[in-house]
């Protein structure tokens, strides 16, 4: 199995990709024994990259950590064509790498063990979202008439809302000659 980003092959012995697409849902029973849940929607797919790497091979290495740390304009993560035929089964493209990239030594053999994570970016359910017609706002009114405010505090636009009222009672227990 091969696993080409941008073109460019990732190098390594006994290369397996496993394919995940998480599904969030809430919990809607609260403090009973109800089963019901609220689909929360499809988070971004994730291919996990295992290998092996001999460390004759030490510059595959090396390439691989220049993949994983490139940045694209702005300072963003580098999105990456993804070819492989687990990934192309899942749907996903374009992926970036996540989350953390280890390389640990081999216990029996003179390799390091790689593993990496890539998660799907411009993911179908995200482009299907962007084209869905945002739901309206729908206007509400009430009954009964709109309150509208005394010309007076026009007339006092200095005052703050405590000495307006404070005006009002002046105003309403001896008005001005």
């Amino acid at each position: 199995m091969t696993l080409l980003l941008n073109g460019q092959k990732v190098n390594g012995k006994s290369l397996k990709v496993t394919a995940s697409l998480r599904i969030e849902s809430g919990d809607l029973s609260g403090q009973t024994s109800n089963t019901d849940s609220a689909h929360k929607g499809f988070k971004p797919k994730a291919l996990t990259v295992s290998l092996l790497i001999p460390y004759r091979d030490h510059s595959h290495l090396v390439d691989l950590m220049r993949l994983a740390e490139a940045t694209a304009g702005g300072g963003q993560l580098q999105t990456y064509r993804v070819v492989n035929d687990t990934a192309e089964a899942f749907g996903v493209r374009q992926a970036v790498f996540a989350d953390t990239l280890t390389a640990r030594e081999d216990d029996n053999l003179a390799a390091w063990r790689v593993q990496f994570t890539l998660t799907e970016k411009r993911s179908n359910p995200e482009r299907v979202e962007t084209r869905r017609p945002e739901n309206g706002v729908q206007q509400q009114s009430g009954s009964g008439e709109s309150v509208a405010a005394p010309s007076a505090e026009a007339d006092e636009p200095g005052l703050s809302g405590f000495e307006r009222i404070l005006k009002r009672v002046d105003d309403y227990l001896g008005p001005a000659e």
